[in-house]
């Protein structure tokens, strides 16, 4: 196995140790991290209609994931370097399920995957800078955890919190690892061909907190020359007698082509809402997602999901016209004296989606079950159980049933 770094995360290292004196170079070991995640990750998604084209799809594997956080330097501009190293072995797989390398010429899994990288670390103040490999949070980019190794960007942004109450971000993601690749590769847009990307994404947000409970925020992105996006979102908790708590999540996207337009046309505009109910422990929540506009929601490469839509699940509910509504329910099991025990359900229904001139409109829906349990002490203490079923069904297209099955385990050697 060969662990492959990205041609630029290599002079980060070489530019740390030629600008930094060694009295500098204490912190930056005495404050540093080291740990690594084992990750066990078993799916198994079987199709049940008769007409979908294999029977089920899967895979068992085993995931690595090696961090090295560093401390700052002792300087007016504080300097710190991050490493990162993954591997997952195939242990079994069946078809393509997106979670690892495949090879369609071997109709077959990979045997196994790897990545690595660094990020060049910068502190003034209350202002970040970040360079090379990175797990944004942002609605123009997220990250995927959903299967064995998660995304990667790589790119430069900025992060500053020296005003009270407003966070300000921006820079530029010039590559992508996706959660079934070990090699950093051009952005673009999901569902087209790699040759149609793009010299980079380039984006800036704001995030302000008028209150302790209500914040509001407005990201801007541009996928140059494939598609551009605006974002604006309020999130509110209400806090009311007897232990009650209301939170509701407010947004909307607008998307359209940019520039060249490499990928074509893109037309889309998502308005959503999700309002949550919490008391002792017990969370009951509503939502309501709408898309308008002749093409689906846009995504990146990798199929990255957009985590900031609240219906996204399974199937993302993210095509022209559709309108999709859900309810959930989540109990936390510490509120009975059973910490580190969560279910969450859920069911999603979409209507209404346009499959194109002369098509009839098309529905979906999804129930997800999931069950979680974190082992509170002992010498397995932090181990980690995710269990997660799937069922959805389309009027036009193939319905599943999936399960899920992921443990993990982070150690921490300081």
């Amino acid at each position: 196995m060969e662990l492959k770094w990205p041609l630029r995360a290599k002079p980060f290292c070489l530019c740390v140790g030629a600008v930094l004196p060694l009295t500098c170079l204490a912190d930056v070991v005495d404050d540093s991290h080291l740990s690594l995640n084992f990750r066990n990750l078993y799916l198994n998604r079987n199709f049940t209609n008769p007409s979908a084209p294999v029977s089920k799809v899967g895979n068992w594997s085993q995931g690595f994931d090696l961090q090295f956080e560093s401390g700052y330097t002792d300087t007016p501009l504080a300097v710190g370097l991050d490493l990162n190293g993954q591997y997952a072995l195939r242990l079994d797989a069946t078809g393509n399920d997106g979670s690892l390398p495949y090879s369609r010429h071997r109709q077959q899994a990979a045997d196994d995957y790897s990545r690595g990288g660094a990020t060049l670390k910068l502190k003034y103040a209350k202002t970040k800078v970040l360079i090379g490999d990175q797990k944004p949070f942002y609605p123009v980019a997220s990250n995927d955890p959903s299967r064995q190794l998660d995304t990667l960007y790589q790119g430069a942004v900025i992060e500053s919190r020296d005003i009270d109450n407003l966070t300000l971000v921006g820079g530029r993601f010039w590559s992508i690892v996706t959660r079934e690749s070990s090699n950093h590769e051009r952005l673009y847009r999901y569902g087209t061909r790699d040759d149609q990307d793009s010299d980079g994404l380039d984006f800036a947000g704001a995030t302000y907190a008028l209150t302790p409970d209500l914040q509001a925020s407005y990201f801007h992105g541009v996928l140059n020359d494939i598609y551009k996006q605006d974002y604006g979102g309020i999130k509110h908790a209400l806090k009311f007698a007897d232990g009650y708590q209301l939170k509701t999540d407010v947004g909307y996207f607008n998307n359209r082509e940019d520039g060249a337009a490499r990928s074509g046309a893109v037309d889309n505009r998502a308005y959503f809402g999700l309002v949550t109910l919490e008391k002792s422990g017990h969370m009951l929540g509503l939502s309501y997602q709408r898309m308008t506009g002749d093409t689906v929601f846009p995504t990146l490469n990798g199929y990255v999901p957009q985590l900031w839509l609240p219906n996204w699940a399974g199937l993302p509910f993210i095509r022209p016209d559709e309108r999709s509504w859900s309810v959930r329910y989540g109990y936390n099991f510490a509120a009975i004296g059973l910490p580190g025990l969560k279910l969450f359900t859920r069911y999603i229904k979409g209507t209404d989606i346009d499959r194109g001139p002369g098509l009839a409109r098309d529905q979906e829906s999804e129930r997800d079950i999931m069950l979680s349990y974190v082992v509170q002490s002992g010498p397995l203490k932090d181990l980690a159980f995710d269990l997660k079923n799937m069922r959805t069904q389309q009027q036009y297209g193939n319905d599943y049933n999936e399960y899920r099955l992921i443990t993990s385990y982070t150690w921490k050697f300081w």
